[in-house]
């Protein structure tokens, strides 16, 4: 279901807003788009939901797409230093490749950091009124606070949590254990968002003397959301699948492996297959291997040579950088610097 949305941010976007070189590559297909008007029949893999979704709210479609890319960001940063790195691969739809065939931890999180996206840039979308469909929270603001007023734009995280849901979720509607994981995932991902909100505050007064504050619902920076549900795929509830008859047939549901742990709540991420060890190169798996990965020779951790490079060691070689040195303030008002070369260690596993 995530590369349709992969697709989506495709179909919206030039390569260079988009997709960053770095994130992900795309086929041939898409080097056009991105100046032409959004034609929601034209984005590949979509579902009837979706395609009417898209045409009723074809105005914070690129929103969508926006929050895709952020998402996709936002989880190569918080797996750099894992042997799964969020890699991406050279394929229009299938941007993970069959990573994301298992019901892993890995499929946990990215479910819920691009649904997470999604809510994310529309909810910002509208504050900044960029859609006449959508603008600022009214209904939850509660009385003022000693000291400061209500003002601004509260942002409506609702809403945007809405488009997720009916977008994302669309094609998650089979009576299955994987349809049944990756809703609950997707939910938490917009759930970390509400969890997150906070007051935004500007004084006013003469010379900043913050005589009264005007305040406002804000959406935290997205690295807040991606480090919180780093902390819920470290501690995801591992679960079994159940089967039992209903009148539409047989479905599946998810329930805790381990009693005596407590149950997931609609925070927490769940999954029901364990994950490949990313060690060695498998096309079945979609692993890469950690081959030529750059590890840190101090670390203990994950990132350390020791565990990402899977006990085989690592190679050593010194790297000469361009850097600016020997910086000084001139007033007023310039810095002036020089330019070292530095030698540096770099290790890369074997």
């Amino acid at each position: 279901p995530i590369k349709h949305l992969v697709a989506l941010c495709l179909s919206l976007k030039e390569r260079n807003t988009c997709l960053t070189p770095w994130s992900l590559a795309i086929g041939h297909q898409y080097s056009s788009l991105g100046t032409q008007p959004i034609l929601c029949g034209s984005i590949p893999g979509l579902v009837p939901k979706q395609l009417r979704f898209c045409r009723n709210y074809v105005e914070i479609m690129p929103s969508v797409a926006e929050g895709v890319k952020i998402g996709i960001q936002e989880c190569q940063h918080q797996f750099r230093g894992r042997r799964w790195n969020c890699t991406t691969v050279n394929d229009s739809l299938a941007i993970f490749g069959p990573v994301l065939d298992k019901a892993t931890r890995e499929s946990a999180f990215v479910h819920a950091i691009a649904s997470a996206g999604v809510a994310f840039a529309v909810t910002r979308s509208c504050a900044e009124g960029s859609a006449t469909i959508c603008g600022c929270d009214t209904r939850h603001k509660g009385s003022p606070g000693e000291g400061w007023k209500w003002g601004g734009c509260s942002e409506d995280v609702e809403f945007g949590s809405m488009v997720s849901r009916e977008f994302a979720d669309a094609r998650e509607n089979r009576p299955d254990a994987r349809s049944a994981m990756n809703r609950h995932n997707n939910e938490a991902g917009r759930t970390s968002i509400i969890e997150l909100m906070h007051l935004k505050c500007k004084c006013h007064g003469l010379s900043g003397s913050c005589e009264v504050k005007t305040c406002w619902w804000s959406q935290p920076d997205f690295r807040v959301i991606g480090d919180y549900l780093k902390d819920k795929y470290d501690s995801a509830s591992e679960m079994v699948v159940e089967k039992h008859r209903e009148s539409r047939g047989w479905v599946e549901t998810l329930r805790p492996k381990y009693n005596f742990f407590k149950a997931p709540t609609e925070k927490d991420l769940v999954y029901y297959e364990n994950s490949p060890n990313f060690c060695e190169p498998n096309p079945e798996t979609g692993s890469f291997g950690t081959r030529d990965r750059i590890c840190n020779v101090t670390s203990h951790g994950i990132d350390g040579c020791d565990l990402l490079c899977c006990g085989r060691g690592h190679n050593t070689r010194t790297e000469k950088r361009k850097e600016k040195c020997h910086c000084i303030f001139h007033w007023c008002c310039y810095v002036r610097c020089q330019e070292c070369i530095r030698v540096y260690d770099v290790h890369t596993c074997k």
